[in-house]
């Protein structure tokens, strides 16, 4: 992968070695380059969502594809959190700025190195989307979530449409595996001067049956 380290790269990724070479490159300046200067606000909205509707035993909470933990920052560090992401360089920096109690390093898209029904709540922002996964990594988030977990899942709009994820979260609630999802909409970015501007998420919200 010869792409510069930049949103345009990221969503023509093309399988997990160009995922985990993109933010080898990008983890040193991703939080100035990418969260500043785009004004990304999406971990900020996954975050309201969880707060919004949380429980007293929504915990200990995962961070899935937390890279350098703008979904921690925005939550607070009241909340027993832990972080998972592909890549090493990423979970660095989170873990340099103490957001998590653990920093995990483990793909969707395999089996991660965490136990069945582990975790009371999970989240993310930014990993379901152009050239990250899709609705099959599904079935390992469930795998690790504990029954009644709370999971507010963010999923990029065009993503959501293109991957069939309203298909796959149908028939997970027609098989009685979760609540049936409610979507929040929300924005992605706040700056106005990009082309990825007018970029909308919708966070899914339900319980694991």
């Amino acid at each position: 992968m010869t792409a510069k380290p930049d949103v345009d790269a990221a969503y023509a990724l093309d399988g997990t070695e160009d995922v985990k070479a993109l933010y080898r490159d990008w983890a040193g300046t991703y939080d100035a380059d990418f969260i500043a200067a785009m004004g990304y606000v999406y971990p900020r909205e996954v975050a309201r969502v969880f707060a919004e509707r949380r429980g007293v035993g929504d915990a200990p909470v995962l961070d899935i594809g937390c890279g350098s933990g703008a979904v921690a920052e925005a939550v607070g560090g009241e909340t027993a959190m832990d972080g998972l992401d592909l890549s090493p360089e990423m979970l660095a920096v989170a873990e340099a700025k103490g957001l998590y109690r653990s920093c995990i390093e483990g793909d969707l898209l395999g089996r991660l190195p965490i136990a069945d029904a582990t975790y009371g709540a999970l989240l993310s922002a930014g990993t379901f989307t152009h050239g990250h996964v899709g609705p099959e990594a599904l079935v390992e988030v469930l795998r690790v979530a504990r029954p009644g977990a709370l999971l507010c899942l963010g999923i990029n709009g065009a993503h959501f449409e293109a991957h069939g994820f309203g298909n796959a979260f149908d028939r997970l609630a027609q098989a009685g595996q979760i609540t049936a999802p409610n979507y929040v909409d929300c924005p992605v970015y706040a700056v106005e001067n990009h082309d990825h501007a007018a970029v909308r998420a919708l966070v899914a919200v339900f319980r694991k049956s």
